[in-house]
């Protein structure tokens, strides 16, 4: 199965809540959840049967849409978090939050993480004094992640420094001077606030 490429708002409207995949946009009266909160397609006013294992499944479609994954790269991350001692959910999202699109975007330097992918990608950023052009590459405490020099004057990341609006978590510190940042710690799953119950994807996974 192919990434998908097709409007961001539709898949928020799918799930019934604003997952943030366009940035700023999320944040004004022109978030499509806010104007038109009901599924997209001609079928999407049709109340459908709610079961364990749809509740379970858009759970797991929620988490990755908000990461933009995958089925078998999000597969991966779960049983890479089962096999890890600790709760499982909250291994997930710690193995989630530590990709360097996500964290790129936690820090401001992207809108979205969808921006975000393509600009490491692009090879814009630098993991410890190294260029890094992976979006799955997992950080780990004392990272530092800073903006290339040759691209520290680049547009879309001076619009994305300049809204971001101090949105940056506690867990990272940045230096907008340097345009550099590092990871202090990882979130709990209350700091992260997402839309999501990530125990419900545990007990998918675990039919």
């Amino acid at each position: 199965m192919a990434r998908y490429i097709g409007p961001a708002c539709r898949l928020c409207r799918r799930e019934g809540t604003k997952l943030f995949l366009k940035g700023t946009r999320c944040f004004t009266d022109k978030c499509a959840v806010d104007r038109r909160n009901t599924p997209p397609g001609q079928h999407g006013q049709v109340r459908a049967r709610v079961s364990e294992y749809r509740t379970q499944l858009r759970e797991k479609q929620k988490l990755k849409r908000i990461y933009g994954l995958l089925e078998r790269q999000f597969r991966q991350y779960f049983f890479k978090a089962d096999r890890k001692k600790g709760v499982t959910g909250d291994n997930l999202l710690t193995f989630l939050e530590s990709r360097l699109d996500n964290v790129v975007y936690r820090l401001g330097f992207a809108a979205s993480r969808r921006q975000s992918r393509m600009l490491v990608r692009q090879n814009h950023f630098a993991v410890n004094g190294k260029p890094v052009n992976i979006p799955s590459y997992l950080v780990e405490l004392g990272t530092v992640i800073e903006v290339r020099e040759k691209s520290k004057s680049l547009l879309p990341i001076q619009e994305s420094l300049e809204n971001s609006g101090g949105r940056t978590p506690s867990w990272l510190d940045l230096d907008k001077t340097q345009l550099k940042g590092e990871v202090k710690a990882f979130p709990d799953k209350e700091e992260l606030a997402l839309p999501v119950n990530e125990q419900l994807v545990v007990e998918l996974y675990s039919r």
